[in-house]
Protein backbone atom coordinates (compact mmCIF):
# COMPACT_ATOMS: atom_id res chain seq x y z
CA UNK A 1 0.00 0.00 0.00
CA UNK A 2 0.79 3.65 -0.60
CA UNK A 3 0.13 7.22 -0.28
CA UNK A 4 -0.55 9.19 -3.32
CA UNK A 5 -0.76 12.95 -2.12
CA UNK A 6 -3.00 15.53 -5.13
CA UNK A 7 -3.34 18.81 -3.47
CA UNK A 8 -5.16 18.40 -0.28
CA UNK A 9 -6.45 14.99 -1.44
CA UNK A 10 -5.04 12.07 -0.05
CA UNK A 11 -5.37 8.42 -1.69
CA UNK A 12 -4.60 5.29 -0.50
CA UNK A 13 -3.48 2.82 -3.26
CA UNK A 14 -4.20 -0.97 -2.45
CA UNK A 15 -1.30 -3.51 -4.31
CA UNK A 16 -2.51 -5.47 -6.65
CA UNK A 17 -1.70 -8.66 -4.28
CA UNK A 18 -3.39 -9.17 -1.03
CA UNK A 19 -6.30 -9.90 0.64
CA UNK A 20 -9.70 -9.64 -1.41
CA UNK A 21 -12.43 -7.48 -0.16
CA UNK A 22 -15.83 -9.66 0.29
CA UNK A 23 -17.34 -8.76 3.08
CA UNK A 24 -18.20 -6.04 5.72
CA UNK A 25 -15.07 -6.59 7.85
CA UNK A 26 -13.30 -6.34 5.08
CA UNK A 27 -14.25 -2.88 4.53
CA UNK A 28 -14.42 -1.96 8.09
CA UNK A 29 -10.72 -2.34 7.60
CA UNK A 30 -10.33 -0.31 4.81
CA UNK A 31 -12.20 2.44 6.35
CA UNK A 32 -10.43 1.90 9.29
CA UNK A 33 -6.54 1.96 7.43
CA UNK A 34 -8.01 5.14 5.58
CA UNK A 35 -8.41 7.52 8.76
CA UNK A 36 -5.15 6.15 10.45
CA UNK A 37 -3.81 7.59 6.97
CA UNK A 38 -5.80 10.86 6.58
CA UNK A 39 -7.07 9.56 3.24
CA UNK A 40 -10.08 10.33 1.21
CA UNK A 41 -10.01 8.14 -1.55
CA UNK A 42 -8.70 4.62 -1.51
CA UNK A 43 -7.98 3.12 -4.80
CA UNK A 44 -8.82 -0.91 -5.45
CA UNK A 45 -7.37 -2.96 -7.98
CA UNK A 46 -9.99 -5.25 -10.10
CA UNK A 47 -7.86 -7.67 -8.52
CA UNK A 48 -8.29 -7.44 -4.86
CA UNK A 49 -12.53 -7.25 -5.36
CA UNK A 50 -14.67 -10.36 -4.95
CA UNK A 51 -16.05 -11.08 -8.40
CA UNK A 52 -19.04 -11.52 -6.58
CA UNK A 53 -18.56 -7.80 -6.43
CA UNK A 54 -19.06 -7.46 -10.04
CA UNK A 55 -22.37 -8.97 -10.17
CA UNK A 56 -24.89 -6.17 -8.43
CA UNK A 57 -27.31 -9.19 -7.66
CA UNK A 58 -25.24 -10.38 -4.87
CA UNK A 59 -25.17 -6.95 -2.77
CA UNK A 60 -21.41 -6.98 -2.18
CA UNK A 61 -20.82 -3.70 -4.29
CA UNK A 62 -23.56 -1.87 -2.82
CA UNK A 63 -22.53 -2.83 0.79
CA UNK A 64 -18.77 -1.74 0.14
CA UNK A 65 -19.58 1.39 -1.60
CA UNK A 66 -22.57 2.42 1.06
CA UNK A 67 -20.29 1.81 4.09
CA UNK A 68 -17.22 3.59 2.42
CA UNK A 69 -19.49 6.88 1.18
CA UNK A 70 -21.28 6.56 4.77
CA UNK A 71 -17.83 6.92 6.03
CA UNK A 72 -16.99 10.13 4.09
CA UNK A 73 -14.47 8.38 1.63
CA UNK A 74 -14.40 7.63 -1.88
CA UNK A 75 -13.40 4.61 -3.80
CA UNK A 76 -12.19 4.30 -7.32
CA UNK A 77 -11.77 0.58 -8.71
CA UNK A 78 -8.38 0.77 -10.88
CA UNK A 79 -8.50 -1.72 -13.68
CA UNK A 80 -10.24 -3.26 -16.74
CA UNK A 81 -13.85 -3.58 -15.77
CA UNK A 82 -14.93 -4.46 -19.68
CA UNK A 83 -15.28 -8.16 -19.33
CA UNK A 84 -18.21 -7.21 -16.58
CA UNK A 85 -19.42 -4.49 -18.39
CA UNK A 86 -20.12 -6.63 -21.20
CA UNK A 87 -21.73 -9.39 -19.15
CA UNK A 88 -24.39 -6.97 -17.25
CA UNK A 89 -26.24 -3.94 -18.32
CA UNK A 90 -27.36 -2.85 -14.76
CA UNK A 91 -23.42 -2.84 -14.23
CA UNK A 92 -22.31 -1.21 -17.23
CA UNK A 93 -24.70 1.49 -16.45
CA UNK A 94 -23.70 1.62 -12.65
CA UNK A 95 -20.27 2.32 -13.92
CA UNK A 96 -21.31 5.19 -16.63
CA UNK A 97 -23.49 6.74 -13.59
CA UNK A 98 -20.74 6.29 -10.85
CA UNK A 99 -18.44 7.47 -12.87
CA UNK A 100 -20.72 10.79 -13.72
CA UNK A 101 -20.41 11.69 -10.13
CA UNK A 102 -17.78 12.45 -7.40
CA UNK A 103 -18.16 8.84 -4.48
CA UNK A 104 -17.21 5.57 -7.04
CA UNK A 105 -15.34 6.03 -9.99
CA UNK A 106 -14.20 3.17 -12.24
CA UNK A 107 -10.78 4.29 -14.17
CA UNK A 108 -8.39 1.47 -16.46
CA UNK A 109 -5.48 1.99 -14.71
CA UNK A 110 -3.62 4.73 -11.96
CA UNK A 111 -2.65 7.22 -14.49
CA UNK A 112 -6.42 7.75 -15.73
CA UNK A 113 -7.01 7.73 -11.89
CA UNK A 114 -4.43 11.19 -11.14
CA UNK A 115 -5.96 12.93 -14.76
CA UNK A 116 -9.19 12.65 -13.41
CA UNK A 117 -8.11 14.21 -9.66
CA UNK A 118 -5.98 16.87 -11.48
CA UNK A 119 -9.09 17.48 -13.84
CA UNK A 120 -10.66 18.82 -10.33
CA UNK A 121 -12.90 15.66 -10.85
CA UNK A 122 -12.75 14.68 -7.66
CA UNK A 123 -14.05 17.97 -5.59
Amino acid sequence: MRIGEYGELRVQYLDPDGPIVSTSNDTSDLIGNAWVDNVGLIAIPVSRLDPAFFELRSGIAGEVTQKLVNYHLRLAVVGDVSEYEAGSNAFRDWVWESNRGAHVWFVPDEAALEARISSGASR
